[in-house]
């Protein structure tokens, strides 16, 4: 039998223990979930030479973009220094995060980001070997330039050598990034928003453009990944019953829960987990709820699905399992941390496609107040029963 971390290595979910001491592995859950407020983290990163940019919504909630690979690093209500998204600690220590920032090791901010798929082709160096991985900084964190900032939007590019390892090729991409206001979705329908209950919301805009390749280009595909605090529960509502794939890790059986039209996890394991769930079965949204300060925060994230496109991100231990569109990663580490990913792909383009250009919108809702409240908007937004 293997021992955890052969398992691991074996597994290819050394995408997570890169550079983590092996004592990592047995790291307890950090049951801490009150982040770095806004004002902290704005000073410190400016005072390390990463200013982010501020946007002030209508409904007055604010957005903290980072150029400084290209993230929404926090999303905060009206009047509120309370992040419902998930940052490293070291963001709340300007020594801390200055020490951090100037090694040559990868910089996971926290928020929300943007990788690309397949995973195999850009994060395994060595492949067929998946015992090194490794984020390749262009991509990660790669200086986004900020190129138009009009009131309450901010769009930023990325330009960019990549290396598809697997293809052994070398693409010249472009990824732009345009972060605005998301309305509150309550704000037109049937259901009002609950008194006591706060809102704050984005909408991403992403475009990724393949400029030049080395031989014909195999595909790649945008893949979004939010970030929250750890020991919460992601709502996957399903078209019809269905098992998620497990990609790695071992899920306790009272964690994950499947109904009729409905996948349930619970992320608070230690260790590394992910599941994942068919383009063909998802509905276009997926939540996170999770307890903080007395309040329940929830996150819905909205996303287009097309099962006619093309899903290619695959584990190295079925590279023919593809189709997937939403994934769940729960991490617990302790040079990591804890946090709760909620990911999506978006239909790749080049190979046969014949492709060169992808635009993919999705918006984020997040809600914060009494637990029951909460859970309530779950149900109306995520047919939670």
């Amino acid at each position: 039998m293997l021992d955890r971390r052969s398992f691991f290595q074996r597994a290819g979910a050394a995408a997570l223990l890169a550079s983590v001491p092996y004592n990592s592995i047995h790291a307890k859950k950090d049951k801490t979930v009150k982040g770095t407020p806004k004002k902290e983290l704005i000073k410190n990163l400016k005072a390390v030479g990463k200013e982010p940019v501020e946007l002030t919504n209508p409904d007055a909630s604010t957005v903290l973009v980072l150029p400084y690979g290209g993230r929404i690093l926090g999303l905060f209500a009206p009047n509120s220094d309370n992040n419902v998204l998930w940052t490293d600690t070291r963001l709340g220590s300007k020594e801390k995060l200055y020490e951090w920032y100037s090694k040559d090791v990868w910089h996971n901010s926290g928020g929300d980001r943007t990788w690309l798929a397949p995973e195999v082709d850009f994060f395994f160096p060595n492949f067929p070997d998946t015992g090194k991985y490794f984020q390749q900084r262009p991509l990660d964190v790669g200086p986004y330039r900020v190129t138009n900032r009009d009131g309450g939007s901010v769009t930023m590019e990325n330009e960019f050598t990549m290396q598809n390892y697997r293809g052994k090729k070398q693409y010249q991409l472009r990824i732009t990034k345009t972060v605005g206001p998301a309305a509150n979705p309550l704000r037109q329908g049937a259901v009002s928003m609950p008194d006591g209950v706060q809102y704050a919301g984005y909408t991403l805009t992403c475009t990724l453009d393949i400029l030049r390749s080395s031989g014909d280009p195999g595909y790649v595909g945008l893949w979004n990944l939010l970030q929250m605090p750890n020991g919460g529960e992601m709502l996957v509502p399903t078209y019809t019953r269905t098992d998620p794939t497990v990609f790695f890790g071992e899920i306790p059986k009272a964690d994950l829960k499947v109904e009729d039209r409905m996948v349930r996890y619970r992320m608070r394991a230690d260790g590394a987990q992910k599941i994942c769930v068919r383009a063909l079965h998802c509905t276009g949204r997926a939540g996170y709820i999770y307890d903080t300060d007395g309040d329940s925060v929830l996150v819905v994230r909205t996303f287009d699905v097309n099962p006619s496109g093309d899903y290619v991100d695959v584990w190295s231990t079925n590279m023919k399992d593809d189709g997937y569109a939403f994934q769940a990663c729960n991490i617990n580490l302790e040079e990591l941390g804890s946090f709760s990913e909620l990911e999506y792909h978006a239909p790749a383009i080049g190979a046969k496609t014949g492709l060169k250009h992808s635009r993919d919108t999705s918006s984020v809702w997040a809600f914060r107040g009494p637990r029951a409240k909460v859970e309530g908007l779950a149900g109306t937004l995520l047919a939670l029963s």
